[in-house]
């Protein structure tokens, strides 16, 4: 018999939580909801933790849906994801470099936040926080091979978009 507990199970996922929601929905403040609401729902169903295979996956996929959701009934009408935070720049380079670093990471942002919400959301899952194909699969109900065909379709759509604004400007 499994021992899940909130404090020590599910509320350290509340960051991963969070970046899932923030990728969906692409606004902080309903992101921020929308992980109080998952881990509510989650809560409500603590009954049911001993028959769950995977209480991490159990909440993504709440968390996905609500995002979902939510973005369905504000039709779309959302924030770009200017406060998340980028790879930081060396500490020894100058201003003029950092500036370049700071707009290639905004250029990736605004790129993967245009992707379909399903290669979004495989994106975020697999490179960001590194989930296996099989997790994901469960988290979001598609194939693993489903899974797969998403990341790589996201890959090369970051890669040909950037290139094509990095060479040619916007």
């Amino acid at each position: 018999m499994k021992n899940i507990s909130f404090r020590d199970d599910v509320l350290p996922l509340k960051n991963e939580l969070f970046r899932l929601a923030l990728r969906i929905t692409l606004n902080r403040f309903e992101a921020e909801d929308i992980v109080q609401d998952t881990l509510i729902k989650v809560w409500n169903r603590r009954s049911d933790w001993n028959d769950i295979d995977s209480i991490e996956a159990f909440s993504l996929t709440i968390c996905r849906n609500l995002s979902l959701d939510r973005i369905k009934r504000k039709e779309n009408n959302n924030d770009s994801l200017e406060d998340v935070k980028g790879a930081e720049p060396l500490a020894s380079s100058n201003p003029q470099d950092r500036m370049i670093q700071a707009d290639r990471v905004g250029l990736i942002k605004q790129i993967v936040d245009s992707l379909p919400e399903k290669q979004r959301s495989c994106m975020q899952l697999r490179d960001f926080e590194g989930k296996s194909y099989k997790e994901i699969a469960t988290i979001l109900d598609i194939t693993e091979e489903q899974v797969k065909v998403n990341i790589f379709r996201a890959r090369q759509a970051v890669k040909h978009k950037y290139m094509k604004l990095d060479n040619y400007g916007l």
